[in-house]
């Protein structure tokens, strides 16, 4: 299939056919990951785990060195028991 870039005020952008969204298991507004190997331009789903944020992602943000304190939450409210 063919498309062609088009500029849309600032921006540049390329519509894709339904079909082709369909195919690919993407719909309007699915986020995709963008990269380019070699020229050529690697449209993919974005991979996401419960929500916006990747876990692993997350987790490999933490420095090695973090020691993580308790946290005191106060006293229990209602019908929590401790």
């Amino acid at each position: 299939m063919l498309a062609k870039i088009q500029k849309w005020g600032n921006s540049q952008g390329l519509r894709l056919a339904k079909n082709l969204l369909e195919d690919a298991h993407l719909d309007v507004g699915d986020e995709v990951d963008i990269s380019v190997e070699g020229g050529i331009m690697i449209v993919k789903p974005a991979k996401r785990i419960r929500g916006r944020y990747n876990l692993e992602d997350l987790i490999a943000r933490i420095p090695r060195d973090y020691e993580s304190d308790e946290v005191d939450w106060g006293e229990p409210v209602g019908k929590e028991i401790w």
